[in-house]
């Protein structure tokens, strides 16, 4: 197998939970009492004037709110502190084969906004399932991270490390009978029971073979998949050369009823 080619050193998944609190104080002044009369204020200086009407600097971020919409505090807890790019993929049901995928970006204030999509996706024949196993055509809920890529094809400019390698190479019909061919073109792999920092291509199974593996995102052949998320070629290229292992990114995946946890 050829080496894996590195764009760069692939993120560390911490521990911890996402918190944010806004603390409003305020300062009260003793009225004036008679021995000594209140006297008029001092007219504002120049400069203070000139500060009481130039507008306040704005962030250039869109303003967002400190949790990602639709994702409750039990999904959202699961984020880690570091992360800074948060990929959402929601199905609409738990057997929902179809999904809608945005990435999310956190700004430095720690609210979030949309930073790419919405795109529409697949994900596995019979949706979605908290206890996937090999063969049961289920695509994992959870929150994972995405730090490794590659494809059949050369690097698109992605940040993550890529691997070029023709074992990506792939035939066949899918569930619709729709072409297979091409959907591993560029993949970028889901760390659902995988050893981070390697290729996709890499067979070690942590969990067992038994729990599955090899869950992607890769390029969508028209139908759903086994495991995997399938985004449109163009917006899978788009997310690719978005993603940034300085922003510790991650997946979060299920259903809408279950991210709303």
């Amino acid at each position: 197998m050829p080496a894996f080619v590195r764009k760069g050193a692939p993120a560390l998944l911490g521990a911890g939970t996402l918190c944010a609190a806004l603390l409003l104080t305020g300062c009260a002044h003793p009225a004036p009492t008679a021995a000594t009369p209140p006297t008029a204020p001092a007219p504002p200086s120049a400069s203070a004037a000139a500060k009481a009407t130039a507008p306040e600097a704005t962030d250039a971020r869109p303003a967002g709110p400190v949790r990602i919409p639709g994702i409750g505090p039990l999904t959202q807890a699961r984020i880690p502190d570091g992360t800074t790019q948060a990929l959402v993929v929601t199905g609409a049901t738990e057997n929902s084969n179809t999904a809608t995928v945005v990435l999310h970006q956190r700004a430095p204030g720690g609210r979030w906004y949309e930073a790419g999509g919405p795109w529409p996706a697949h994900n596995a024949l019979k949706g979605w399932t908290a206890d996937h196993s090999a063969g049961d055509l289920r695509t994992p809920i959870g929150v994972y991270r995405i730090g490794d890529a590659g494809g059949r094809l050369p690097d698109p400019g992605a940040r993550l490390p890529y691997d070029e390698d023709p074992e990506f190479a792939i035939s066949g019909t899918g569930f619709h009978g729709e072409s297979l061919e091409g959907s591993f073109d560029h993949v970028i792999a889901i760390d659902y029971n995988r050893v981070p920092g390697r290729t996709p291509l890499d067979k070690e199974r942590p969990l067992g073979a038994d729990k599955g593996g090899g869950v992607w995102i890769h390029v969508d052949h028209g139908g759903p998949t086994q495991a995997c998320v399938a985004l449109d070629r163009d917006d899978l290229r788009t997310l690719l050369v978005s993603l940034d292992p300085a922003a510790e990114p991650v997946v979060v995946m299920g259903p809408a009823p279950a991210l709303a946890r």
